[in-house]
């Protein structure tokens, strides 16, 4: 059974993912950091979300049993881990005020939570339509 996510499900998620990515960027916009300190922050930010999709998508089509490979699989762990540890670590050594810290951190949990509340939003959408239909939208 598949259902449609409600109207409310889907703003709130997309608010909660663009509210903990705009803080991010803000914070870091707005910080006395080096160009290159900004450019890891974000950078970070941008592999985070990548593989929480990537991730969320992985294990949904694991549980649809739509072949996925172990190594995609296993990658996918790896690269939300690795983003999560690299952002961890940089905190940890910055030079930065604990609540800057904790802003940063708490920024990049939300924008990655809500990035997989979105991906799943959009592949529940596409099913339900898809079902209505009796056929998956190509592409």
């Amino acid at each position: 059974m598949n259902q449609k996510p409600s109207s409310a499900f889907i703003g709130a998620s997309w608010i909660a993912l663009g509210t903990g990515m705009i803080g991010y960027l803000i914070g870091l916009w707005r910080s006395d950091m080096q160009l290159n300190e900004k450019g890891y922050y974000f950078t970070i930010l941008l592999y985070g979300l990548f593989s929480v999709i990537s991730l969320q998508k992985a294990v949904r089509d694991r549980l649809e049993k739509i072949k996925v490979t172990d190594i995609y699989f296993g990658l996918s762990w790896f690269s939300t881990l690795a983003a999560i540890v690299l952002l961890t670590v940089g905190l940890w050594n910055a030079e930065l005020l604990p609540s800057e810290k904790g802003f940063y951190a708490f920024s990049f949990l939300l924008a990655l939570f809500a990035a997989v509340a979105v991906q799943k939003n959009v592949r529940d959408v596409q099913m339900a339509e898809s079902n209505e239909s009796d056929e998956w939208p190509k592409g």
